[in-house]
């Protein structure tokens, strides 16, 4: 149980016995029914608490008191964290980059579409003389295709495992900069195909494959191998990892939620579920089960098979009812503040702790710092005159004026 669950369940209980609404109290029950009092007790019991949310709620006191305690957070020295002080200037154009490389290499993508050339390493200088020749161009090109998408999907998806492990808020600004570039569709986009007939691997292949390509043992194609053929371990591994990072981005997230049902993810992800991979399954049903409640009685009565296979693989919470189409008062509007104040957030916190790092952006150029906790935490360097004559200065510029510093503080 986390706890929003918690605070979620006492203000529709306050609001159905009492008709009032305590905004930020999660212990208060007075005039509660002794059901409701004793089934809170009961969700406290089952209380788990993240290390991603203790290191939000820690957060947000060091920004309430951000003279004291600006100096009593400890960066830790890790490859982690050294790892992200060197991207975060230039984090959105990195995941940019990686996003356009996986696009071009992705399957469904059409080589006329290409903005540049990602076979140049593997395309030979003079045309193919014979059949042999450019078959095997032809089946190296896919495979070289094949170990770009398994690398990239690999480094995007141990990038948010470590972020996440290092600060719950480096990962959600990676994870908001994935979104921002439209990472979710093209996820959509690679697993809307034939993924069985994708993953099928010719024995032809196999003599690309290590020792087979340095011993040169060329395996001459039968018609036994079109029918039983095996299957590219790798394109097994990049649909996991592109999964894995979709559930990633999408976790307790709504507004990301919505874009899944936006984009008709359920048709896709279902079409998925063909393929027998335990590991793919259990992420493809972890993305349909948040979806449940928006997609309609119509969609859940006609695949009660995915609903079972949920039920039987997915792991529940105490109060889980997402196989209920229950009604949402949330509105889209609800869902962009959701997002303004995450970034909000993650923005006061890298002001706080990597306000120092150098940006390439002109001077006169950067937006104006109207925050007052990032401002309060710059250090300032002052002139050997002021520093002799700030009493005076004080007394002329501060102690003078009629000024209210407790308005213009808080505004």
């Amino acid at each position: 149980i986390r706890q929003n669950d918690i605070n979620n369940f006492l203000e529709k209980a306050r609001l159905k016995f009492l008709g009032y609404k305590l905004e930020g109290d999660n212990s208060t029950d007075a005039g509660l029914p002794t059901s409701i009092i004793e089934g809170l007790k009961v969700l406290k019991s089952y209380l788990y608490v993240s290390h991603g949310e203790w290191q939000i709620k820690n957060e947000k006191k060091l920004t309430q008191d951000a003279i004291q305690n600006i100096f009593k957070d400890e960066i830790a020295d890790n490859p982690t964290e050294i790892l992200y002080q060197a991207i975060l200037p230039k984090i959105q154009q990195y995941m940019i980059a990686l996003l356009k490389i996986l696009l071009v290499a992705s399957p469904t993508t059409k080589s006329k579409t290409e903005s540049f050339n990602i076979l140049v390493e593997v395309l030979p200088k003079a045309n193919a003389s014979t059949m042999r020749q450019t078959l095997k161009v032809a089946v190296d090109a896919e495979r070289h295709k094949e170990i770009i998408v398994e690398a990239i999907s690999a480094i995007l998806l141990l990038l948010l495992k470590h972020f996440k492990v290092n600060h719950i808020l480096q990962f959600e600004h990676m994870a908001q900069n994935l979104v921002f570039a439209n990472c979710i569709p093209l996820i959509l986009k690679h697993l809307n195909q034939n993924l069985v007939n994708y993953l099928i691997l010719f024995s032809g292949t196999e003599n690309l494959e290590f020792p087979a390509c340095v011993l040169n043992k060329f395996n001459i194609l039968s018609h036994d191998d079109k029918e039983n053929p095996t299957y590219s371990w790798r394109g097994i591994f990049s649909c996991i990892n592109l999964t894995r990072i979709l559930q990633k981005l999408t976790k307790w997230r709504p507004s990301r939620i919505m874009m899944l049902v936006v984009f008709k993810s359920a048709p896709i992800l279902k079409r998925a579920l063909k393929l027998k991979e335990e590991t793919l399954q259990l992420y493809l049903l972890k993305l349909i089960k948040p979806q449940t409640r928006y997609l309609g009685r119509n969609w859940r009565k006609s695949n009660m098979k995915i609903v079972s296979m949920i039920y039987q693989r997915v792991r529940h919470h105490l109060n889980d009812d997402w196989a209920y189409g229950v009604d949402q008062d949330s509105q889209p509007w609800d869902y962009q503040v959701e997002e303004s104040d995450l970034r909000a957030q993650i923005e006061r916190f890298n002001n706080r702790r990597y306000s120092d790092l150098k940006s390439e952006v002109l001077p006169d150029c950067l937006p104006y710092d109207n925050n007052w906790i990032s401002v309060l935490s710059k250090e300032i360097q002052f002139a050997d005159a002021f520093i002799k004559n700030y009493e005076e200065w004080l007394e002329n510029e501060v102690h003078q004026r009629n000024l209210n510093w407790d308005s213009l503080c808080t505004h």
